[in-house]
């Protein structure tokens, strides 16, 4: 079985961002939570390697990040590129969305969501 790098010391600091989440964040999980997305398990502020992630579905290798306004400036922008190519290294996929398009167009962001899981599945069985 293949486990992820995990930081212990990220443990806190990942209780108090989901207990701090953004409006984004509860939304959509909502939608994620207790197995609603075609009855697949995630989990919300994931810490893997050394960084947390919004939510990660293990049994998809899923990364979904949600970017708010910070990510608009160039630094912010920058490190999440590298984040990114780092996580990807060690096999994980990556959704990534708008905060405003969570909040305004949240019907689009779960179709894009269940069209990765059944790409997924499709794959899947035909290995």
């Amino acid at each position: 079985m293949y486990y992820l790098p995990y930081n212990k010391n990220l443990r806190d600091f990942s209780r108090y961002l989901r207990k701090n989440s953004t409006l984004s964040e509860i939304l959509l999980w909502n939608e994620l939570k207790n197995e609603k997305m075609l009855g697949y398990q995630f989990n919300r502020q994931k810490p893997i390697h050394r960084y947390i992630v919004d939510f990660y579905c293990k049994k998809l290798n899923l990364v979904i990040e949600i970017d708010g306004c910070s990510h608009g400036f160039e630094e912010v922008y920058l490190n999440d590129i590298k984040r990114e190519e780092i996580l990807k290294s060690i096999g994980l996929k990556f959704l990534r969305f708008d905060d405003m398009e969570v909040k305004l167009n949240r019907n689009n962001v779960l179709r894009v969501i269940e069209d990765y899981i059944k790409n997924f599945e499709e794959e899947k069985s035909v290995l």
